[in-house]
């Protein structure tokens, strides 16, 4: 009846296999006189998600998390990961050959520092490296009196012998009817901040930057509609595209060149290098531009200039026409919300269904809108103590039934061609006790808080992270997690530079989209996230004496009653959650199917 078609459930390779991968790259280690070599979990672009072929950290240690490092020397390997992927790593990696590390604090520069020798020689591919972290891992190096040597190919490479071949996608057109601004008017404004820099030109590293420049989209990694490309935008004169003509069609074709020279991917390092021959300061985003692009315009005479990409905050405040894409996508993606959560809360209850079935009947539903182009990440579906893993992926191995007492968190995304969603939601299994219902309200009156929030122009995510932590705080618990992030359109559900969290610096401006979801999770016990997106509006203050900014609540399914303690809730955060179920109510329900609806009615009654 319900199938998964964007995501599998299948466990990471283990056993044998790696051994000898580990093995097989010592070796050509030590051919190349090297003393170890440096495996980070990325791509040339630091995507979120890469490409089959670009997964050697997964391929060498068997860990699939999305953030990841590992340090291979000739006598010790060691895996560095942060504290969502702690106890994954444990699972995954073989404890014989990997030790498990701190990917934060410390940083593996301690490590690298502590375990190298004087006169070792560590390698690293710098494509795959930020300048930053080139710098960093020198530096560990230098500590040690050993060397960090950039090497021109990666040793991974020579020995993964069935490596898939990179991803060659159809490229689409994004049309003005969801961009709503044309790549000349997108150009002007680039230019501008170009001058603002006082730069000779700008190398668009980001795949993102590229599509939202140019205004299309692709198919090259999982959940996000990027064409793995690169660009240079001069100050003056045309810009080029460098993209494998194979993923092209003239229709494609002809639409880039209305803005752009379009050239292969190779052509590259020689038109940088000759842009830098004359001395040319060149813009690289510090984020996302490999070390290798510093290397290749220095060498060459030129003057990399290292900082923000300034398309990230462009692209981040959406335009009326994404805005209103948005809004439409959401109210979509609420349809197959409603149908979902009435038929978990109709059949869960029986003990039948498991982690798995809720994630392939949450796609299933939104397939069934005739719109879906992908999940927007791999959904997280985690019961009883699953639930409390934050970023759970569920496999055969691990999936649980969902059983009456349990908690259900579900936190999953759509991709449609006007808007990317994502959505978490709490759902109670049978009767769930004070604790789950205390720790529920205490998240949904940070989550209110947010949701309410109205705050002056220029005022950053850090400044607003608290509002969501107090009344977890007040019992002497939190979650280890930011509050919010932002969200692409039709591009990445996890956009910078905006976000709401402790580090959150980036001033939150009129048209950003972001994430509202702060969580509990009790270890071995349960877990519980509320989230909806929320754009920034302007607020209506009178009397206001400086311009005030406030959120308007973008998804639109229903919070689990069940789990509320009334009691808990002040007077207005009661009535902003019977004001939001019955606007749930009047726009979703009248395009539901009877039975759907007579149950969002009495999920969406008042509260009193």
């Amino acid at each position: 009846m319900f199938e998964a078609h964007f995501q599998t459930f299948e466990e990471p390779e283990a056993g044998v296999a790696l051994t000898a991968r580990l093995a097989a790259l010592r070796e050509e280690l030590a051919r190349r006189k090297l003393a170890g070599f440096v495996v980070p979990r990325a791509d040339q672009q630091q995507n979120e998600y890469v490409p089959p072929s670009e997964e050697r950290l997964a391929w060498l240690t068997g860990f699939t998390g999305s953030a990841g490092l590992a340090v291979v020397l000739m006598q010790e390997a060691a895996l560095f990961v942060d504290g969502r992927y702690t106890l994954q790593a444990a699972k995954q990696v073989d404890a014989k050959a990997w030790t498990v590390e701190s990917l934060i604090d410390p940083p593996p520069e301690s490590w690298m520092s502590a375990h190298l020798k004087a006169g070792d020689r560590l390698g690293f591919d710098p494509w795959l490296h930020t300048f930053a972290a080139a710098e960093r891992l020198s530096a560990a190096c230098a500590k040690a009196g050993a060397e960090l040597v950039a090497l021109d190919s990666n040793p991974i490479d020579a020995i993964w012998q069935d490596r898939p071949q990179p991803p060659l996608a159809p490229v689409a057109v994004h049309g003005l009817q969801h961009a709503g601004v044309t790549e000349a008017e997108k150009l002007t404004q680039i230019r501008s901040e170009l001058g603002k820099l006082g730069v000779d030109a700008l190398v668009l590293s980001d795949s993102h930057a590229v599509a939202w420049t140019f205004n299309i989209r692709g198919a090259d990694v999982a959940h996000t509609p990027l064409p793995l490309s690169y660009a240079l935008v001069p100050k003056d004169g045309r810009p080029t595209i460098f993209i494998d003509n194979r993923k092209l069609s003239n229709l494609t074709r002809d639409h880039l060149e209305q803005s752009a020279d379009v050239r292969e991917p190779d052509a590259m390092a020689p038109t940088l290098m000759a842009l830098a021959k004359g001395g040319g300061s060149i813009a690289l985003d510090s984020a996302t531009a490999a070390d290798a692009l510093s290397r290749l315009i220095a060498g060459a005479g030129g003057k990399p200039v290292r900082g923000s990409d300034p398309i990230a905050l462009l692209k981040a405040v959406k335009n009326a026409t994404e805005i209103k894409g948005t809004q439409t996508a959401h109210r979509r993606d609420a349809l197959a919300l409603a149908r979902f959560l009435a038929f978990i809360d109709r059949e869960a209850t029986s003990g039948k269904l498991t982690e798995i079935d809720a994630v392939e009947a949450l796609e299933t539903f939104r397939r069934d809108t005739g719109a879906l182009k992908d999940v927007s990440f791999p959904t997280i579906s985690g019961t009883g103590p699953n639930g409390a893993i934050v970023h759970y992926r569920v496999t055969r191995k691990s999936n649980r039934r969902i059983a009456p007492g349990d908690l259900l968190l579900i936190d999953s995304g759509a991709q449609y061609e006007d808007g990317t969603t994502d959505v978490t939601r709490t759902m109670a299994v049978g009767e769930p006790t004070e604790e789950m219902r205390d720790r529920f309200t205490r998240v949904l009156r940070g989550h209110i808080a947010i949701a309410r929030a109205v705050f002056p122009d220029g005022t950053t995510g850090a400044q607003l992270d608290t509002l969501a932590r107090q009344y977890l705080w007040a019992a002497g618990v939190d979650f280890e997690h930011g509050t919010g992030h932002g969200v692409g359109s039709y591009l990445s559900v996890h956009e910078g530079p905006a976000r709401i969290s402790k580090l959150g610096t980036t001033p939150l401006k009129r048209g950003m989209i972001l994430s509202n979801e702060p969580g509990y999770y009790k270890t071995d016990g349960f877990g519980i996230r509320i989230e909806n997106l929320e754009l920034v509006v302007a607020a209506d203050i009178k009397g206001a004496e400086k311009p005030m900014n406030a959120f308007e609540t973008l998804t639109l399914a229903p919070i689990d009653r069940r789990l509320v303690d009334v009691a808990m809730l002040s007077r207005d955060e009661l009535d902003w959650l019977n004001a939001y179920h019955a606007r749930v109510r009047a726009e979703v329900g009248p395009a539901l199917d009877e039975a759907t609806r007579a149950w969002l009615d009495q999920a969406t009654a008042e509260l009193t």
